[in-house]
């Protein structure tokens, strides 16, 4: 089968640059479009109980250093976004750094990841903060069955052809 490369949502009856001329799922082709540096950031945060914050602040884990491994799962994370977000693009990360601050309600996360690729790494980042927020649930489950993961959202993404974008503006 001959495959032409079309700019991205050309000849796209539905308007949606995912789904081709039938409606069924595609991968976008982004060989087209330019290698530029590329950044996105989000954040979330995990609710936790008082005494689970407290055991936090104090070392008192049962299973160890929770904000280490949800650090580092975080970035494995990011790392296997293409493996778990089915059209999601491989792209090279190359950079992924993970914020975990201990607040009174919870941990509040925060994920930059950076690239130089043709396309954004805003999901990268999504996976980060997730799956940050998954290790850390894993390390305190014992001492918080009630531990919620909330508000993740992508907060701003640089590069590309749309450029800068924050939320809000």
């Amino acid at each position: 089968m001959s495959h032409t490369p079309r700019a991205e949502g050309a000849d796209r009856p539905s308007g949606f640059t995912h789904l081709d001329e039938t409606g069924a799922a595609r991968m976008v082709d982004v060989s087209g479009k330019d290698v530029s540096a590329r950044t996105a950031t989000a954040t979330g945060r995990v609710l936790l109980a008082p005494g689970t914050v407290a055991a936090l602040r104090g070392g008192g884990v049962p299973k160890g250093d929770a904000l280490a491994v949800a650090r580092i799962a975080g970035i494995q994370g990011a790392k296997r976004t293409p493996d778990l977000v089915p059209l999601c693009h491989p792209v090279a990360v190359h950079g992924a750094d993970v914020d975990l601050t201990v607040v009174d309600a919870g941990v509040d996360i925060s994920a930059t990841v950076r690239t130089a690729d043709r396309t954004g790494v805003e999901m990268e980042a999504l996976t980060c903060v997730m799956t940050a927020a998954l290790g850390l649930v894993d390390m305190v489950k014992a001492l918080d069955p009630e531990a919620e993961v909330t508000r993740v959202r992508v907060e701003e993404k640089t590069g590309g052809k749309k450029g800068h974008w924050r939320r809000g503006e």
